[in-house]
């Protein structure tokens, strides 16, 4: 009998980025943004520290539609997913990898969505999207993301 694992995760942060919806060769929509997530502590000395922890988060099918019509940068959000990391060959002929989050959940943080509707409620995604999916945005995707700085000013929140 095998070992039980767990891979979940759980954020609550600002989106640092607005929501960019793409569809994969076969037509699945997939959704990409980042999200901040802070953390405040004494020194010794008793001064507050602050660090700032980045996330890729990605969402697909009806998820990610919901995600590009509903946020938008700077917004609070309650996001729980799973971790998964993906590889590729750069153009020098590295590996690059990238992990993000997964979206399985997402609650609206802030008293307004995008839109100006007042939404308070959870958004559960009704479908999970097919591995094939997966590896086909992956591969259409490789030259963007391989170029792309993971972090830009506009990027920090603060």
């Amino acid at each position: 009998m095998s070992a039980r694992s767990l891979n979940k995760v759980q954020l609550i942060g600002n989106l640092t980025r607005e929501p960019e919806l793409r569809y994969t060769t076969g037509g699945t929509p997939v959704v990409t943004f980042g999200l901040a997530t802070n953390k405040s502590w004494k020194d010794q000395e008793g001064s507050v520290k602050e660090i700032a922890e980045f996330h890729n988060i990605v969402a697909w099918n009806k998820m990610a539609e919901i995600c590009q019509q509903l946020l938008a940068k700077g917004m609070k959000v309650y996001i729980e997913g799973s971790l998964s990391t993906r590889s590729w060959e750069a153009d020098d002929g590295s590996t690059r990898y990238k992990t993000e989050v997964r979206v399985n959940d997402m609650i609206l943080l802030d008293s307004k969505g995008k839109q100006g509707a007042g939404f308070d409620s959870e958004v559960k995604s009704s479908a999970e999207e097919p591995e094939a999916d997966i590896s086909e945005e992956s591969s259409t995707d490789e030259d963007t993301t391989a170029n792309e700085d993971p972090l830009e000013d506009s990027d920090l929140p603060f």
